[in-house]
């Protein structure tokens, strides 16, 4: 085996693998007389709603549309309170701002970066009932929210649950049952969403993905994905013939097309490969870095571990936090490793401060964002990169001691 004191071509911190099979399965689509709504958009939505346990699921252009719609469908409006973590992508505050509603943000655990359910339980018991509408959780990195606890919380409540499972296809948590939940099944919560986007677990470009076990929500999900129209005969308030729709509902164009879906089905096919190479990874990483004071690992919730010993963490991030964030951030891209910073604080960022926000609102967040670092996590990810990662990690880690 080859030792490198340096490698040349770039490592990313997440990266698509697309094979000869992706390819043909999108060159059959665009040979066939559908672009766009065609038989591979229902063919993708069975095979994803089966592989997360879900009884629907509804694809759309994104993962942010995911989220717009299913606010939407649960009646998101001015007067909705909904609560979520600053440490996301922002899209997972937005939608509720799409809608008209307000977002508060609730403080993370600082050993997984997840929600805190203890503070989210303070905060939710502060207000009286009818306060909040809604909770979006986020499996942070692949980590899964433990819903049942959530769903304890808001059945007490009488709120709602959009679980934000983007990182987590593939991903579980085991119940009181010691039965296992995978992300995104809808045993607890109300709707959860997936992304497709390039560095996701399954990858088609743009693209994401709803599913729910309530057929009045997956009704409303089909409506609102297309202008809110429907064509279905028993729908209709009048039918002047064949060609006759009707628009129900203010919706949007958040169709998926068929030539994406059927990237989609090929990708999921691989779904399990991928996962099980992204555990392995997260292992090396964990072993190397083992008995290191000055390198923290982001913590695995405690619903993930299983009595057999496997882990419910679907590791879309493999996250460390380290005293000299941005110096070890900058050391690494001097040796084309670009790791990433996930995420900036959301309450920061200038449009919610605009809405009254400050600095130190959720300490817990912050200081999370101040030491974090996302290394390269990824299923073609070499030995010899990975090796060459922890290897200019420990480096850096000795030389700022």
């Amino acid at each position: 085996m080859t030792q490198h004191s340096e490698l040349s071509t770039p490592i990313p911190y997440g990266r698509q693998h697309i094979t000869e099979v992706d390819i043909q399965a999108v060159v059959e689509t665009l040979q066939s007389d559908f672009l766009t709504q065609g038989p591979k958009v229902a063919e993708f939505e069975q095979a994803f709603a089966q592989y997360v346990g879900a009884k629907y699921a509804v694809a759309v252009s994104n993962g942010t549309a995911a989220l717009h719609l299913c606010a939407m469908a649960l009646g998101v409006n001015e007067g909705s309170c909904v609560i979520t973590t600053p440490i996301t992508f922002v899209a997972s505050a937005n939608c509720v701002r799409y809608c008209g509603g307000t977002v508060e943000f609730c403080d993370i655990d600082p050993a997984t970066a997840l929600i805190d359910l203890d503070k989210l339980r303070q905060m939710v018991e502060s207000k009286p009932k009818g306060y909040y509408s809604g909770v979006i959780p986020v499996d942070f990195a692949g980590n899964p929210v433990n819903l049942e606890e959530l769903r304890k919380l808001a059945d007490e409540h009488g709120l709602w649950i959009i679980e934000d499972a983007c990182h987590a296809p593939g991903g579980y948590f085991t119940d009181s049952r010691g039965e296992r939940q995978l992300c995104g099944n809808g045993r607890y919560a109300d709707l959860a969403i997936f992304s497709f986007h390039p560095v996701k677990h399954i990858a088609t470009g743009e693209g994401g993905m709803v599913t729910t076990n309530d057929e009045e929500l997956y009704k409303k999900l089909l409506l609102y994905r297309t202008h809110g129209i429907t064509r279905d005969p028993a729908l209709l308030e009048e039918n002047h013939g064949g060609w006759y729709m009707e628009m129900q509902a203010l919706g949007y164009n958040y169709r998926m097309p068929d030539m994406l879906c059927a990237l989609g089905i090929s990708q999921l096919s691989r779904a399990d490969e991928g996962l099980a190479r992204r555990k392995e990874i997260a292992q090396v990483y964990d072993a190397a870095f083992e008995g290191f004071a000055s390198i923290a690992v982001l913590g695995t919730s405690p619903g993930a571990l299983d009595e057999k010993g496997g882990t419910g963490h679907a590791y879309h991030l493999y996250v460390i936090q380290v005293q000299d964030r941005k110096g070890l951030y900058d050391f690494l891209r001097e040796h084309n490793i670009f790791a990433q910073v996930h995420y900036i604080p959301a309450h920061t960022m200038p449009y919610y401060r605009s809405l009254g926000y400050r600095k130190g609102d959720f300490p817990e967040a912050e200081h999370y964002y101040s030491q974090c670092l996302s290394l390269p996590m990824y299923p073609t990810l070499t030995a010899d990169e990975q090796r060459f990662v922890i290897e200019k990690v420990k480096e850096f880690v000795a030389n700022d001691n």
